[in-house]
C-alpha cells in the first residue's frame, strides 16, 4: 500500500507551476521537488535522448516506492508530449507518452496529476510580462502560445482522467483565484489541512 505521494504539476507557461510546486515542497514533510524543463532538441537524436531520460527517471521513481518520501514534479513527460502535439518538436511522441503514462500509473504511490490553467486567458499577458520570467526559445512566451498549451494540457488531463482515473487523481485548478485560493484547492485535492 502506498505510503508516499507522487505529485505532478503541469500547465502552460504562466499558469503558476513554480509557485505551486514551491508551496508543496515546503508544505508537505519529506518531500523532494524536481523541476524539469525539457530540451530544445527536436531532432531524431533529441527524441532518443528524451526517451532515455524518461525511462531512467521512471526507473528512479519506481525505486522510491514506499520509501516514505513524497515526490513533486514541476513538469514531466507530459510537457514533451504537449510540445510535440503543438508542433514545437518535429517528432511524434504519442507511443512514448502512452507507454510512460501506463508505467507511471502502475507505481505504488498516491499519484496526483495537477493541471493548472487560467480561466481568464487575458491574465497570461500579465504573468508572462513579469520580471525574471525564463525565456524559452522554441516555445515563445506569449498569450497565444500559452492559450494553445492550456487547451492541449486540458485535453491531456481529460485523457488521463478518462483512462487512468482509478489510479491517478486528476485535478484541474484555475489559478485565477489567487495564490491563497490555489493553495487551498491544492491542499483539498491532496486531502491535506491548510
Amino acid at each position: 500500500m502506498a505510503n508516499s505521494k507522487l505529485i505532478i504539476v503541469q500547465g502552460p507557461q504562466g499558469s503558476g507551476k513554480t509557485t505551486v510546486t514551491d508551496f508543496l515542497r515546503f508544505k508537505i514533510p519529506y518531500t523532494n521537488l524536481y523541476r524539469l524543463s525539457g530540451t530544445r532538441d527536436s531532432s531524431p537524436e533529441g527524441k532518443t535522448k528524451s526517451i532515455n531520460m524518461y525511462i531512467n527517471l521512471l526507473d528512479y521513481i519506481q525505486r522510491l516506492e514506499n520509501a516514505e518520501i513524497n515526490l513533486v514534479f514541476d513538469q514531466m513527460f507530459f510537457t514533451e508530449y504537449v510540445y510535440c502535439c503543438l508542433g514545437f518538436k518535429q517528432f511524434d511522441y504519442e507511443e512514448e507518452f502512452r507507454s510512460f503514462l501506463k508505467r507511471l500509473a502502475s507505481f505504488d504511490f498516491e499519484i496526483y496529476y495537477i493541471n493548472l490553467y487560467l480561466g481568464d486567458t487575458d491574465e497570461f499577458e500579465k504573468r508572462l510580462a513579469r520580471e525574471g520570467k525564463a525565456i524559452n526559445k522554441y516555445a515563445k512566451f506569449s498569450k497565444e502560445s500559452s492559450v494553445k498549451q492550456q487547451n492541449e494540457y486540458l485535453r491531456v488531463s481529460k485523457f488521463v482522467r478518462d483512462n487512468y482515473g482509478d489510479k491517478i487523481h486528476v485535478v484541474d485548478i484555475d489559478t485565477c483565484v489567487g495564490v491563497e485560493g490555489v493553495q487551498q484547492k491544492v491542499l483539498e485535492a491532496l486531502g491535506l489541512d491548510k
